[in-house]
This record gives C-alpha cells, sequence and structure tokens, in this order.
C-alpha cells in the first residue's frame, strides 16, 4: 500500500499520478491511500518555524498527524501483513522523511521535492537517520533559484541529507528534474512510489 499525505492541488492529480505507477509498474498489486491534510502547515511540521513566506509560522502537528495515521488511519486498511510505503510532495515529502525517523513501520519513503530547507531538519536526520527500507529523494533543478535566502538552501540540503543517508546505510537515490517546485507534481510522485515497488529489497 501507498500511503500519500494529500492537500485539494494534489487530490485533483492523483489520478493522472496513479495511472502513471500502474504505467510503470505493470502487473505490479498496489493500492495508493490518500490522506487529506486541512492544516498544511501546521499539520505536517516537525517543530515550529518561523514563517518562508506569508506570515503565518509553522505548527508543531507532525507528531500528532503521524498518531492519527497509525493509530486512526492505517489499521483501517491494512492488515499487519502490509506492506507500507510513505511518500508526499514537498512538505508532505518533509514529513515522510520525519516519520521514517520516527518510526520503523514504513519499507520505504518516497519524498518527491520535499521541504528539506526546513530549519534544523537535515541536523535531525544526521541524528535520527530514517528506519525504512529505502528513500527516494527528488528535487527540480530550479527549486534552489529563489530570492527566498531560506528556501535557496534546498539544493545543498538535500545533497547533504543524501550523503547522510548513503553513510547511515539507508539504500536511496536523488533525482533531479527539469523545472522550478511547482511542475509536474503528480510524475515525480509517480516516479517516486514506482522507484519503491521496483526495488528488490524493499
Amino acid at each position: 500500500m501507498l500511503v500519500q499525505m494529500v492537500d485539494d492541488h494534489d487530490l485533483a492529480l492523483i489520478g493522472n499520478e496513479y495511472s502513471e505507477i500502474v504505467k510503470s509498474c505493470p502487473g505490479r498489486d498496489f493500492s495508493l491511500l490518500t490522506v487529506k491534510v486541512d492544516a498544511w502547515d501546521h499539520d505536517l511540521s516537525p517543530w515550529t518555524a518561523p514563517p518562508v513566506f506569508g506570515k503565518t509560522p509553522f505548527g508543531d502537528g507532525a507528531a500528532q498527524t503521524l498518531s492519527f495515521l497509525l493509530d486512526s488511519v492505517l489499521p483501517r486498511f491494512s492488515s499487519g501483513r502490509t506492506s507500507l510505503y510513505l511518500g508526499g510532495y514537498s512538505l508532505a515529502g518533509l514529513f515522510a522523511l520525519w516519520a521514517a525517523c520516527n518510526c520503523s513501520l514504513f519499507k520505504g519513503i518516497a519524498a518527491a521535492s520535499p521541504s528539506v530547507w526546513f530549519p534544523g531538519f537535515v541536523d535531525y536526520c544526521k541524528s535520527n537517520p530514517p528506519q525504512t527500507g529505502a528513500v527516494y529523494l527528488s528535487l527540480g533543478d530550479k527549486e534552489e533559484k529563489t530570492r527566498n535566502p531560506v528556501m535557496a538552501t534546498v539544493g545543498e540540503s538535500i545533497k547533504c541529507l543524501y550523503s547522510d543517508l548513503m553513510v547511515s546505510g539507508v539504500p536511496c537515490t536523488l533525482e533531479w528534474n527539469d523545472g522550478n517546485h511547482f511542475r509536474n507534481p503528480d510524475i515525480r510522485m509517480a516516479k517516486g512510489f514506482s522507484w519503491l515497488l521496483d526495488r528488490e529489497w524493499v
């Protein structure tokens, strides 16, 4: 089962994402479970942080969201024998990585264009390596070309994260996509989940 935290924009593209995974992984038996997130900047953030755009700061709701996912959502849709993979785009990708640092339930993580510029996150992962079978990372090649000084660190941050995962022995890959953060999120997510489904070790 592929599990993805989503907002309204993701839901509008989820049919195409599913179709792309089917095309990339012919014959694979899988399901895609989407979990709607309402307060995006609060519910997916591991700790509070100042706003990087607008005036709304980031909250610290990730722990509560993970508990809700593990205790209320997944028991309804999966059995103990179901292999679970968690993924997400942007801040949901950051949440997926953080979740793997705090539980060992997920066999793989797909973090497409994750918000790894989030203050303190790369250091957190270094001290708390993800407990998972494999990690897929991706980023658009223009995402770090922004005037926002915090978000401009995303390229260097994801390269550091990838290096740390390799050192810690977590099988992973880092794929670079054409374009900025908003280009083809459904395709990028499909590529991440497809990579996980195609891996023998997970």
